[in-house]
C-alpha cells in the first residue's frame, strides 16, 4: 500500500481469505483501491478450477458469478502471498492491468462510472452520503451484489467448564 502507484498489495484477512488493493498513491502514503470483481475472458476452465467446490454452482448462474466479490477474485486469478508486490504496468508482469478499450472517434471508454456506499460496512464510514466509496461501471455483471453492513452484537463470554 506504500509502494509505487500500480502495484499489487495482496492480503490475508479475517483468517481465511485472500483480497488485493491496487496502489494508486503517492510512494510512502497508503492508498490503494479494493478490486472486488472482475470478468474472466479467457481461460475459463482454468479460473473455475481454483474454485473448486463452488465453481459448479457459480458457473450454472453464469460466468461473471465467478469472480464477484474481493475474495473470489483473489481465488480465481490466484492471487496471495507470493504475487503481492507485483508491479501491474509491467508489460512483463504475471498479473496485468490494462486501460478501458477507448472508441478512437470520440476517445472515451463509454464506461459509467457509478458509486455507492461501501458494502457490508456500517456506521459513519458506511454512510453513503459522506463516504460513496464503492465505484463500478454501470451494466457491469461481475459487480457484486451491495449489502448493508450490520452491527454485530459481541458474542457471549464462554461459560467456564467447571471440573
Amino acid at each position: 500500500m506504500f509502494g509505487e502507484p500500480g502495484g499489487l498489495y495482496v492480503y490475508f484477512t479475517y483468517g481465511m481469505h485472500w483480497c488485493a488493493n491496487l496502489v494508486c498513491g503517492s510512494v510512502g502514503v497508503a492508498n490503494g483501491v479494493l478490486m472486488r470483481a472482475g470478468e474472466v475472458v479467457d481461460g475459463l476452465e482454468l479460473a473455475g478450477s481454483r474454485r473448486n467446490g463452488v465453481r459448479d454452482r457459480d458457473l450454472a448462474r453464469g460466468p461473471a458469478r465467478l469472480a464477484r466479490g474481493p475474495a473470489r477474485l483473489a481465488k480465481t486469478l490466484a492471487l496471495g502471498r507470493d504475487q503481492n508486490g507485483i508491479d501491474t504496468p509491467s508489460t512483463g508482469s504475471a498479473f496485468v492491468v490494462r486501460a478501458p478499450i477507448r472508441d478512437p472517434s470520440t476517445g472515451s471508454s463509454g464506461a459509467v462510472v457509478r458509486t455507492g456506499p461501501r458494502v457490508g460496512v456500517s456506521g459513519p464510514g458506511g454512510d453513503a452520503a459522506a463516504y460513496p466509496w464503492r465505484f463500478w461501471l454501470e451494466g457491469e455483471a461481475t459487480v457484486s451484489a451491495y449489502r448493508p453492513g450490520t452491527v454485530r452484537r459481541p458474542k457471549p463470554a464462554a461459560r467456564p467448564t467447571g471440573r
